[in-house]
């Protein structure tokens, strides 16, 4: 079997590039992919032709996978040919004043992989070290590569730290805002979910949502949602996981005096808001940005995939070949798919 990798060239285009099967360095290890996930960040990346921080084209594409070793580097110690993996999509370098405080995903060095969509993924030196992750046998990898995604969200919950006692609310129901509703409701956390899409609505409510209310693209919902708050002086917190400038106004004004906003979402670079500074100052709103995944986050969100408490196949719309996957994201665009396995090996 020969190389195939996806490679993002510009907005909206991708080329297939073939090969030999690429060989690892001393210290790498060659991974035969065995399911890569689209993500929401992937429909970004591909409608943009780049991201600001993981990806500058032409680049190999892809962030979200699992697999197995097909050959360690000669000096790789402490994993062997056949085990099953989940690959993070990051590095950080372990020593600066970020990393020492356990905020890695701050690092000033912070590497990021690209490459899932691809048939082999050479696996880096510092990767291997500190980003690479064994299987356990019953978990599928489908389901393993959602560790990334899912360790993202829980780095955002983390940082609001809500209790089961509170009522929050959250824009956007995609595949990060309905495992945000999953995760949430898994640990008895009422969340009303707000999106324009009555599909999406209806999988937030299998995944627990507590309420959901179809609101009206690109327009304010913020009074509206409100409403749907105890006492209607706004949630306890609120989170944006749509990325667009509406969808961050609206979580700040759907907060409550004393509570909570996380602004998971991001928007497109160079992008401005105008906040009211009246009630983030008199009403002591706490905002904040959410980025990206720590080490602490991966390993717990790969436990949580093990321990069987999420509905991840709900997640889960298709399977395609990697031949497929401008189509993938076509459906991920069109909201057709929440996220989409693709299966680079034409036998899988």
């Amino acid at each position: 079997m020969e190389q195939l990798t996806a490679w993002l060239t510009g907005p909206e285009s991708i080329e297939f590039r073939g090969g030999p099967v690429p060989q690892p360095g001393p210290e790498e290890l060659l991974i035969s992919v065995g399911a890569a996930v689209t993500c929401g960040t992937d429909v970004k990346v591909y409608r943009r032709g780049g991201h600001p921080k993981m990806l500058e084209v032409p680049s190999p594409f892809g962030h979200e996978l699992a697999g197995t070793i097909v050959s360690p580097g000669e000096a790789v110690e402490g994993w062997r040919e056949g085990e099953r993996v989940v690959v993070s999509n990051s590095a950080s370098c372990g020593s600066c004043d970020f990393c020492a405080r356990g905020n890695e995903n701050l690092c000033a060095d912070l590497v990021y992989l690209n490459g899932a969509f691809s048939r082999y993924l050479v696996v880096p030196a510092r990767f291997v070290e500190r980003g690479v992750y064994r299987l356990p046998d019953h978990l599928g990898l489908a389901e393993a590569a959602l560790s990334e995604p899912l360790a993202c969200v829980l780095r955002g919950i983390d940082q609001l730290a809500p209790l089961p006692a509170e009522r929050g609310v959250l824009y956007g129901a995609g595949p990060i805002g309905l495992l945000f509703t999953a995760v949430l409701a898994a640990r008895g956390v009422e969340v009303v979910v707000a999106d324009p899409n009555e599909s999406r609505l209806e999988l937030a409510r299998s995944l627990g949502a507590c309420g959901t209310l179809e609101v009206e693209r690109g327009v304010s919902q913020a009074e509206r949602v409100r409403s749907r708050s105890l006492g209607e002086q706004g949630f306890d917190f609120s989170i944006d996981a749509t990325g667009v400038p509406e969808g961050w106004l609206d979580a700040v004004g759907s907060a409550r005096p004393g509570g909570r906003v996380s602004l998971f979402g991001g928007c497109a670079p160079g992008t401005r808001l105008e906040l009211d500074s009246h009630r983030v100052h008199y009403e002591e709103l706490t905002v904040m940005g959410a980025y990206h995944h720590r080490p602490a986050d991966f390993r717990a969100a790969l436990e949580l995939l093990s321990s069987g408490r999420l509905e991840t196949d709900l997640l889960l719309s298709s399977h395609r070949p990697l031949e497929e996957l401008e189509d993938a994201l076509g459906d991920m665009l069109a909201r057709r798919a929440v996220k989409v396995v693709i299966q680079p090996h034409p036998d899988n």
